[in-house]
């Protein structure tokens, strides 16, 4: 049974139109012990089918330890966005719910170039000097999430020297535990400082200043 009704498919597949260059989703997963990984391979699935420019990669946690290490990736589902090169983008857990926006938001804009960053905030990153992973922990029933996973991600693609990853806190508790995850959307900056809520850009851009 599809995951996406008819007219979901034909709203991703008019959105998709816009793309211009080649996404590739990496998509990590294994056979056993992991939450929502068949959903989110088939959800993968159902949205590469309405763009030629789309591709589907899926690796496997438990064996391929080379791509695994290459991507960074440390627990799954785990889905890598990669276009003419990696950007520091990924996705945690199934990108459902409100999150399936950030999802669409992420494929366009690797694949189009077109980001919405204000001119200060290109150079603030353009400056950078140290590395800044940004970890937005996320549910699929927030409303206010896509916006904070959607500037984190805009940073990554813009600057090597941000990762951005949306992080669906329910299917890792232990990270809601470490990282004291009360409410979403929460954005971890560097593991010892976060921004609560869906913050503009001037004030995460103050708060990564703060962390760094």
């Amino acid at each position: 049974m599809p995951i996406l009704d008819e007219k979901v498919m034909a709203d991703v597949k008019k959105a998709l139109t816009h793309m211009t260059k080649p996404v590739t989703l990496k998509y990590f997963t294994q056979p056993f012990e992991c939450g929502y990984c068949k959903e989110t391979h088939q959800l993968l699935e159902e949205v590469v089918s309405v763009n030629p420019l789309l591709k589907l990669e899926v690796h496997q946690f438990d064996s391929e330890k080379e791509v695994v290490d290459a991507f960074g990736i440390d627990k799954i589902p785990a889905i890598a966005l990669v276009g003419e090169k990696d950007y520091g983008i990924r996705f945690y857990g199934i990108p459902a719910g409100y999150e399936f926006s950030s999802l669409l938001s992420a494929i366009l804009m690797v694949s189009t170039g077109v980001l919405k960053l204000s001119d200060k905030a290109k150079k603030f990153l353009d400056e950078l000097k140290k590395p800044v992973h940004l970890q937005v922990f996320v549910t699929p029933t927030c409303p206010y999430c896509p916006q904070a996973v959607i500037l984190a991600q805009q940073m990554a693609y813009y600057s090597d020297m941000v990762k951005a990853d949306m992080v669906e806190v329910t299917e890792f508790p232990h990270l809601a535990q470490k990282y004291s995850v009360q409410g979403v959307p929460r954005t971890t900056i560097n593991e010892d400082w976060f921004q609560e809520g869906a913050a503009p850009e001037s004030m995460l851009i103050k708060k990564i200043q703060e962390a760094l």
